[in-house]
């Protein structure tokens, strides 16, 4: 789940020269997305004894200067991928990384496309021009911003369980991740992920230069590794050493797995991204390019679209393909594909309108980066829509090409429940304002309809959750109560408390359902009257709590 392409690194391992008469080097994958053990060695990247912490960037980096991708005479467009499964389409249609007679892309754009998989970041090298285009997540753009000159003309898909967090067993949501350090990478989806979670249950985040640093009581910590490999492998580290001072990771697999087993039992895996679409691949194209040659780049998206559906309705049929392309097995190709979603044209066209009812959009994507890096590191967020052209879906769509076509989104559900299922991944308390002594919902306040649409927002990018509204009210009339009648009297009136508190949870279920779509059974009410108090303010005890219960 890369922010753009992983990254290969090589540790040299100096063998007997007398058995071997030379250099052997152990290859490591330190992938962004889905990196694949190499037969018959050690999977992942550093060992857990030389995870380190990275120095924590306070600014965003700098790009080359925007310059134009020159189509040269042969024809050849050059866009980099990444080792993940949620290129498949653009290497079927292709035919392989290389150009061919029978690729998609000479037939439908009349260029060449010669795919390579990178293992650096080339944003710099997409901006000035020596890319024409290259993949990545939307929370990417969102981070780097108006300096980053490139195009949008279609979504890839959606990563469907790659990225996953890991913390100790005692950590049952990510509302228990206060006061916590969690290790990430920074500016990759990692980095986006944990930073969505923490503001979803009103956490806020710091940033910590070293594991040494005190941490903020007060919010979600977090520290730095150079890849989520190396996040893994610090939380190991941490726990077999004894040290406590990393509560979790954010990494992807195969190392969470590895992780998970070497831990002895001590970790827990919080969640991953298969029933929580906020992670998002996008093709991007160098803007003067792009914008010089718009037949092109329909052309380019016609065939992305139809590599995806060759993939989607028969992807065995081309595991070969893939597989030689990554230097996969037909079955790490096979295991890899059932991470992801491959997006077809009506999805295409919902995600970017922000019509899609099942996953997030484009817009709410890049929106929810925004407020998760917040203000401190994107100082001058850009619009969105300047980075999206819709033009080659809608002539798509208008020709006809892909009608048969619909939307099929659905959650991804395990064998057995597990305890991703029966605890909330997150709660948050909301104040709603009512009127006074009432059941109505004040709909002239604005902070009501926000609170609706944010309580809306977490079911649209998890197919498949629920949430449970639990309605409060505040407590500060017992003791006059108790004056009143006594003990009977409280508990009178505490039987009163919890049905207004399940009436005023019953209007915020009966408002989703009837005004923004949502369906009943996706949402329960339980009112607890003024047994569950938040603290000594009242204000902030007439409240309803929002459990956000995922799929995993």
């Amino acid at each position: 789940m890369a922010d753009q392409a992983p990254r290969f690194t090589f540790l040299g391992k100096l063998l007997s020269l007398a058995l071997i008469g030379g250099l052997f080097y152990l290859g490591y994958g330190m992938l962004k997305r889905n990196p694949v053990s190499l037969p018959g060695f050690p999977s992942t990247s550093s060992t857990s004894e030389t995870a380190e912490v990275s120095e924590a960037q306070v600014t965003v980096p700098v790009l080359a200067p925007a310059a134009a991708f020159q189509l040269k005479v042969d024809s050849v467009v050059p866009i980099e991928i990444s080792e993940y499964a949620g290129y498949a389409g653009l290497i079927v249609a292709n035919g392989g990384l290389e150009p061919g007679p029978n690729s998609l892309f000479t037939k439908y754009c009349g260029c060449r496309v010669k795919l390579s998989i990178s293992e650096e970041e080339s944003w710099s090298s997409l901006n000035s021009g020596k890319l024409a285009g290259s993949v990545t997540t939307t929370d990417v753009l969102a981070v780097y911003g108006r300096q980053f000159k490139v195009k949008v003309p279609a979504q890839i898909g959606f990563s469907r369980g790659a990225d996953g967090v890991l913390v100790r067993n005692d950590i049952r949501r990510v509302n228990a991740l206060k006061g916590k350090v969690i290790a990430a990478a920074q500016f990759t989806e990692t980095d986006f992920f944990i930073r969505y979670l923490a503001q979803e249950a009103g956490l806020g985040i710091s940033m910590l230069g070293s594991l040494d640093a005190e941490p903020s009581p007060s919010g979600l910590n977090l520290v730095y590794t150079d890849d989520g490999f190396a996040a893994g492998d610090l939380l190991l580290a941490d726990v077999k050493g004894g040290k406590n001072r990393v509560a979790g990771a954010v990494t992807w697999e195969p190392k969470t797995s590895e992780v998970m087993a070497q831990s002895g039992g001590a970790l827990r895996l919080l969640t991953t991204n298969k029933n929580l679409l906020i992670i998002a691949d996008v093709l991007v194209l160098n803007k003067g390019f792009a914008e010089a040659h718009p037949r092109l780049v329909e052309g380019l998206v016609h065939a992305l679209l139809e590599g995806n559906r060759m993939v989607r309705d028969n992807p065995e049929a081309h595991l070969t393909t893939i597989a030689t392309a990554f230097k996969w097995s037909p079955d790490q190709a096979r295991a890899e594909l059932a991470k992801v979603h491959l997006s077809n044209l009506p999805e295409n066209l919902a995600f970017f309108r922000g019509e899609i009812d099942a996953a997030g959009s484009f817009g709410g994507i890049f929106q929810s980066a925004v407020y998760a890096y917040g203000s401190e590191l994107i100082r001058d967020p850009a619009d969105p829509a300047s980075f999206v052209d819709l033009a080659a879906l809608q002539a798509l769509d208008k020709s006809g090409l892909f009608k048969d076509q619909k939307i099929a989104i659905a959650p991804i559900r395990s064998g057995a429940a597990s305890s991703v299922e029966t605890d909330p991944l997150l709660s948050k308390d909301i104040r709603f304002l009512f009127q006074p002594n009432s059941t109505t919902l004040d709909l002239a306040q604005t902070e009501n309809l926000k609170n609706l649409e944010a309580i809306k927002q977490l079911l649209t990018v998890s197919p498949g959750s629920t949430v449970l509204l639990r309605g409060h009210v505040d407590n500060a009339m017992v003791e006059e109560f108790r004056k009143k009648g006594g003990d009977a009297y409280v508990r009178q009136m505490a039987l009163r408390a919890v049905e207004l508190s399940r009436n005023r949870a019953a209007e915020i279920q009966k408002l989703l359902v009837q005004k923004h779509g949502v369906e009943s059974k996706r949402v329960d009410i339980v009112g607890r009257g003024w047994d569950e108090p938040a603290g000594t303010d009242a204000d902030q005890n007439r409240r309803v709590e929002v459990q956000w219960f995922t799929l995993e």
